[in-house]
């Protein structure tokens, strides 16, 4: 199926969830995640501001500072995205497309031990779909293959297999409500709770 078709089922499938199931949903992918080693081991954590039902990460933001982790967001700058340091949730102010973005000096994503990403549509092999746009992309294509890029995607999001293309950043792991995909060595994690 073309990317255009996936982007599109996907995108559909995630505007049916109610509130309450984003928030359900939400709460048991964050929980999973900050239970993984990688997260344990990280000094610093570079997240996303949610839109339009994409899964939350608050619960992450809130753990990791409350741990002494540093955090960092994503803002759109022209047509690229730049990492802040941020020191809470409240130092985001509604930027391009309607979503929180920092306001501050740019830093390296690199400097990040795991970059959390949203998307459209993942698959077992850490490929991704988003909005076509392409800012995740630009940004972080050099760090493909370090073990720092995380997907947060629901199970309905999670394909067997999407068609992808020289330019698109691979995923390391997959952080689902379910299960913990992890790429590299293509194990499933599933149905821990």
């Amino acid at each position: 199926m073309p990317k255009r078709a996936h982007r599109s089922t996907a995108l559909a499938r995630r505007r049916e969830l109610t509130p309450s199931q984003v928030a359900s949903l939400s709460q048991a992918l964050q929980r999973r995640f900050l239970e993984l080693p990688e997260y344990q081991a990280a000094r610093e954590v570079a997240l996303y501001a949610p839109i339009r039902g994409e899964v939350d990460t608050a619960a992450v933001a809130a753990a990791a500072l409350a741990a002494g982790k540093k955090l960092l967001y994503p803002a759109v700058v022209g047509d690229d995205l730049k990492f802040c340091r941020v020191g809470g949730l409240g130092e985001l102010t509604q930027g391009s497309f309607g979503i929180l973005e920092p306001n501050g000096p740019g830093c390296d994503p690199a400097a990040a031990d795991l970059v959390v990403v949203p998307g459209v549509a993942f698959d077992m092999e850490g490929r991704r779909i988003g909005y076509g746009k392409g800012y995740y992309d630009r940004a972080l294509h050099r760090l493909e293959g370090s073990g720092k890029l995380v997907a947060f995607c629901y199970d309905f999001q999670l394909l067997q297999e999407i068609v992808g293309e020289p330019h698109d950043v691979t995923m390391d792991l997959i952080v689902t409500e379910s299960r913990v995909v992890r790429v590299n060595k293509h194990i499933s994690e599933g149905e821990q709770q």
